[in-house]
């Protein structure tokens, strides 16, 4: 009788051991996993978009757990960051998952892009009315049937460029009418721009296009160096404290393919390491004491 009870206890002691090693097991898994996603560093960006736009996500804590992206139009992404197009109008809701059990749902707003249809019949100039001198200006030729351009932008009175997208600098201010020729049209195709005199001809020349070519060299680097990785914070307060007179949202200009708030370029450029900023132009406001638009040229 003895013997059995003695048994009996250490069989009562031995699951106690157990019961206890998986109430602690439990415990600090749970303690683990939610300590993890309570530091987790979510980002979506931004909740209002046009379509054909560039939603932006991203998690940057390491963790061996499954993440999944749901976007809300059918598609779902596994990457810890990345980009995403929606190809209709409406509300979608993006939902960040791990291990199918911890969730955080972002509501963004896609609306209907405003471009223009041009149509299939015709070619136009897609290009800003209005620039600064010595700026980098963008002409598209908005086309379907066209193969053969020729441009002249009214400077040289010559032939200028024979591409379809071309990037152009006025050497001088004034009002300009730009000719497009295509073996499409029977006649060019016209469009009229102002070129505002630059910041550079109220002061003197030299020491202007100096300052001029130091602040479009100084964006030029700490915009790349926000490509590559480096300090986010510093090169951008910088920019923004220094140049923008703490305005971000001043509009930047990529290529005239997108266009956005200073804020949400460098946002995304953080995560295009691929980026190469091949030049950048600034514009000053009315009492040239604060850069107010940026044009960039990127690949």
């Amino acid at each position: 009788m003895k013997y059995e009870r003695k048994n009996s206890d250490r069989i009562i002691l031995f699951l106690g051991v157990i019961l206890l090693a998986i109430f602690f097991g439990i415990y600090f898994f749970q303690k683990k996993f939610y300590y993890y996603v309570s530091g987790v560093d979510i980002s979506v960006y931004p909740s209002v978009l046009q379509v054909g736009d560039t939603l932006c996500f991203r998690e940057n804590t390491p963790t061996n757990a499954v993440k999944k992206w749901t976007f809300g139009d059918g598609n779902f992404s596994l990457a810890s960051q990345g980009y995403h197009q929606y190809k209709k109008p409406g509300f979608y809701q993006v939902t960040y998952t791990v291990n199918d059990e911890y969730t955080q749902h972002y509501s963004v707003e896609v609306k209907q892009n405003n471009k223009v249809d041009y149509g299939d019949y015709f070619t136009e100039i897609d290009a800003p009315s209005e620039a600064m001198q010595f700026e980098n200006i963008v002409f598209r030729a908005v086309t379907e049937k066209a193969t053969m351009f020729s441009w002249k932008f009214g400077e040289s009175g010559s032939i200028d460029a024979k591409d379809p997208f071309v990037i152009y600098e006025y050497k001088e201010a004034g009002d300009y009418e730009v000719f497009l020729y295509t073996d499409e049209t029977a006649y060019p195709v016209i469009h009229k721009i102002r070129i505002l005199p630059s910041f550079k001809n109220l002061v003197d020349e030299l020491n202007v296009d100096d300052t001029y070519k130091a602040v479009d060299l100084d964006f030029k680097e700490r915009l790349q160096k926000i490509a590559l990785g480096e300090d986010f914070n510093g090169h951008y307060n910088y920019l923004v404290n220094k140049y923008l007179c703490r305005n971000e949202n001043a509009p930047v200009t990529v290529n005239t393919d997108k266009r956005n708030s200073f804020y949400y370029y460098c946002m995304g450029l953080r995560f295009d390491r691929k980026a190469v900023i091949q030049s950048v132009k600034v514009g000053f406001d009315e009492q040239l004491k604060c850069v107010s638009k940026v044009a960039i040229v990127q690949n």
